[in-house]
């Protein structure tokens, strides 16, 4: 089945497609997305690739998410979130445990993005949320974006705490993508609690990460704004 994937993507690869995806998601040299290999297959197709092979095994997917090759990766993480979605209490555990385990394989912003809410943040709505806490130590840029962006399935649940601790945490980390990441959540919450927001925003603007700020305060008026950003 493996085989028959892979045919599939490489149907609908693109070589002009993947020297724009390479730009795109930083594979130079010293970049973050250094390593990572493009085919250049559109979002769409994958999707559709992923629905077709959704009764995938973790084996088999372990093999396609330790891929170099991103769109391996991708439509793995596509199977995994259709996987999830129907799975009972105990195939959820499984699947959280199998994307926690793999976490140095889902290695750029679009994968962790797509997934770490509905999979991990989902999984430990009612349950300890040490493992994402840890995550947010971690030397790993990834394990450190995963962390955050776990915290949007707390968001839509309307519990806001979590997401503000971890920005907290993260609120001297040196990467642009992190900046960007904290101050999407922080914008989510205030989207849902205002007050929330404002009141992590009053305490730590002036500490901030310009990017990090301007994310959190994009849907605030004119005025509040420029308010903020004169610090």
């Amino acid at each position: 089945m493996l085989t028959l994937i892979k045919k599939d993507l490489q149907k609908h690869a693109n070589a002009e497609c993947a020297k724009l995806l390479s730009r795109y998601f930083k594979t130079g040299k010293g970049e973050y997305g250094e390593g990572d290999v493009f085919l250049g297959v559109k979002v769409g197709p994958q999707r559709e690739i992923s629905k077709k092979y959704v009764n995938l095994t973790l084996k088999d997917l372990q093999e396609l998410l330790s891929s170099k090759i991103h769109e391996y990766r991708l439509v793995s993480i596509f199977i995994l979130i259709d996987k999830y979605k129907k799975a009972d209490e105990k195939g959820k555990k499984e699947i959280a445990d199998f994307y926690l385990k793999n976490t140095k394989n889902i290695n750029n912003w679009d994968l962790i993005d797509l997934s770490s809410g509905k999979i991990v943040g989902n999984y430990l709505l009612d349950k300890n949320k040490f493992v994402i806490y840890k995550l947010a130590k971690s030397k790993s840029l990834w394990e450190r974006r995963i962390s955050i962006m776990a915290t949007s399935e707390f968001i839509r649940n309307n519990k806001f705490d979590h997401t503000l601790k971890i920005s907290e945490m993260l609120l001297y980390d040196k990467h642009d993508l992190i900046h960007k990441a904290v101050g999407w959540m922080l914008r989510e919450v205030g989207k849902r609690n205002h007050v929330a927001e404002e009141k992590f925003l009053k305490k730590y603007y002036k500490k901030m990460p310009r990017t990090m700020l301007r994310y959190a305060i994009e849907k605030f008026d004119e005025r509040k704004r420029k308010h903020y950003l004169e610090k």
